[in-house]
């Protein structure tokens, strides 16, 4: 049972750290790089000293200089973290690239090819 409530923790404590950065990205960075950028997942170590932070960008032709941009921005981004989350030890955190969406997108148009042979 205690590991349930942990789990709910870590979850809640996940979500709060996605919303406050997708937030941050809005109206704290002055760098037009990180407009279309979107955090679609985070991750925490079990200690929640790391963070894995996921993103993607809704403009595939600007990945390369969203992810310039959102490396530059990580350490500005957990100090602005650690004044709105008002905790002890804010997780480092890894910006990795989501391809998700990519992903889905190849297996839809496999599908859609595979339904609609020419």
């Amino acid at each position: 049972m205690v590991k349930k409530a942990n789990n709910f923790k870590k979850d809640k404590y996940e979500e709060r750290l996605l919303n406050e950065i997708n937030s941050l990205l809005r109206t704290s960075t002055n760098d037009g790089r990180l407009a279309r950028v979107s955090i679609t997942k985070v991750e925490l170590s079990p200690d929640y000293g790391y963070a894995t932070v996921s993103w993607d960008t809704y403009d595939a032709g600007t990945r390369g200089d969203a992810k310039t941009a959102i490396e530059a921005s990580a350490g500005r981004i957990r100090s602005e973290l650690a004044k709105v989350l008002e905790v002890r030890h804010v997780p480092s955190l890894t910006f990795v690239y989501d391809n998700q969406f990519e992903e889905e997108k190849k297996i839809m148009d496999l599908i859609n090819k595979e339904q609609d042979p020419e």
